[in-house]
């Protein structure tokens, strides 16, 4: 063996055991101690940490219960409880060794041992204790991953009656397991609360997976939400999970429900249904374990009555309705999200605290607001990085004037970026939120028509 293995702890009363495993193991191993005393395990864990603990079953003269090692093995993996514990035992004691297996050591070698299959099982548990290192690793670095993006999250602020009363209903529904559908305009906030209602959950240290179901093809659709197997279509090179065994334990966020054509609605009800999915290309049914919570701008129950939404589903997926109201319905919470948004971006961008005075207040609550608390937030961004002065004026915003003639719209500037943010946000509310409508009307594909909704964040 060309690389050596890690480090290992053996403790045995017998010295003439840890010459030999000290004798043979120096050649392989990187660092070996050995111990007598299985009083002072408990001090050599806090002093090291080690990849293998080789732990004898029997310290006193005569003994052979092998209570000692049961009481050391707990010890060791109350400690560290992704601690790998190699058992050493007498031919005698196989059951015994079987059954300290059963409560969480890794395997056992019998005394006296062959040194080549010691070696063999000692560098099976350090592999083990690389993958226990690798999946904590992995956990840390989604616990810090989901704390960061959550983070972006929590702007969540509101005074008014209409945003109390959804407050109050996501503490009231939040612990509970009730499929919840959001209801709001683009830009309202609708990610926030299913944020919300996940963190304040049960499952809230598990997974959230949130799907943009409007982005969505009919040919993708199958293998994104439920996976596919190898070779199920072209381009299947391996087996992959969908976003419902990957959400399966946590949160599975399906937002603009409302895009959906009939026959995925139908899709998705069956799996809804069954609780359970087939993976594109198997016959084998997988359980799944979900909080759904969906979301949609659309009038949803007018799209039942025009049968463009299955009524099934519609009851399938909301036990409990959240309204969120527009930015232009809650004009008394701008001045709190104006200084929130402020906050935060003079904190990002390291620009001192900038403040805004009555005239710009002013026109920021008489604004319509089409693109709602996003684009205020995204409004305050470009504030703080262009402002010239501490004191924001009216003229710091670049605002889209609100609607004067049914056929057409008037700006308060010709900046052409500004103006096709108007012209896709008239579109797209011209035909109800539909996307592909919009497009069509815009002259773009569906997928250019994205492109710009993400560049300009509506």
């Amino acid at each position: 063996m060309t690389k050596k293995l890690g480090k290992i702890l053996v403790i045995d009363d017998d010295e003439d055991v840890l010459v030999a495993a000290r004798m043979f193991l120096k050649q392989h191993v990187a660092l070996v101690h050995t111990e007598k005393n299985p009083q002072l395990i408990l001090t050599l864990l806090k002093n090291e940490s080690y990849d293998v603990i080789l732990l004898d079953m029997n310290f006193t003269r005569d003994a052979s219960g092998g209570a000692e090692g049961f009481h050391w093995l707990n010890q060791i993996l109350t400690i560290d409880p992704s601690a790998v514990v190699v058992l050493i035992t007498a031919f005698g004691d196989v059951e015994m060794a079987v059954n300290a297996i059963k409560q969480g050591a890794m395997d056992f070698v019998l005394k006296p041992w062959q040194n080549e299959k010691l070696l063999a099982t000692l560098s099976a548990a350090m592999n083990l204790r690389q993958s226990r290192a690798e999946v904590d690793h992995l956990r840390s670095r989604q616990q810090v991953l989901s704390a960061e993006l959550d983070q972006q999250f929590q702007d969540f602020v509101g005074a008014c009656a209409a945003m109390q009363r959804v407050f109050s209903t996501i503490q009231k529904v939040a612990q509970t397991e009730a499929n919840v559908l959001i209801l709001g305009e683009n830009g309202t906030g609708k990610e926030l609360i299913a944020r919300e209602l996940h963190r304040q959950s049960k499952r809230k240290q598990e997974v959230f997976i949130s799907v943009d179901m409007g982005a969505l093809s009919e040919t993708l659709f199958e293998s994104e939400l439920f996976g596919h197997m190898k070779g199920a279509f072209t381009d299947a090179k391996e087996e992959r999970a969908g976003r419902f065994e990957a959400a399966s334990g946590g949160t599975l966020f399906l937002d603009e429900i409302g895009n959906l054509s009939l026959p995925l609605q139908a899709k998705l009800l069956t799996v809804l249904q069954n609780r359970q999915i087939v993976r594109l290309g198997s016959n084998q049914p997988r359980p799944i374990d979900i909080r759904l919570i969906c979301a949609t701008n659309l009038p949803i129950h007018e799209m039942v009555t025009q049968k463009r939404f299955r009524q099934d589903l519609l009851y399938r997926i909301n036990t409990v309705e959240i309204h969120v109201p527009p930015l232009r319905e809650r004009t008394e919470d701008i001045p709190l999200l104006v200084e929130h948004f402020l906050k935060a971006y003079a904190k990002k961008y390291q620009k001192p605290l900038p403040r805004v005075n009555a005239a710009t207040l002013k026109k920021l609550e008489k604004y319509h607001w089409p693109g709602n608390v996003r684009e205020l937030q995204h409004a305050l961004e470009r504030a703080v990085i262009m402002g010239e002065t501490q004191v924001l004026q009216p003229t710091d915003f670049l605002l889209v004037a609100s609607e004067s003639r049914e056929d057409g719209l008037v700006f308060d500037n010709y900046n052409l970026e500004e103006v096709e943010k108007a012209v896709i946000r008239k579109t797209i509310s011209k035909h109800g939120g539909n996307i592909s409508q919009a497009a069509r009307e815009l002259g773009l594909t569906r997928t250019s028509l994205y492109r710009r909704l993400e560049k300009y964040g509506l």
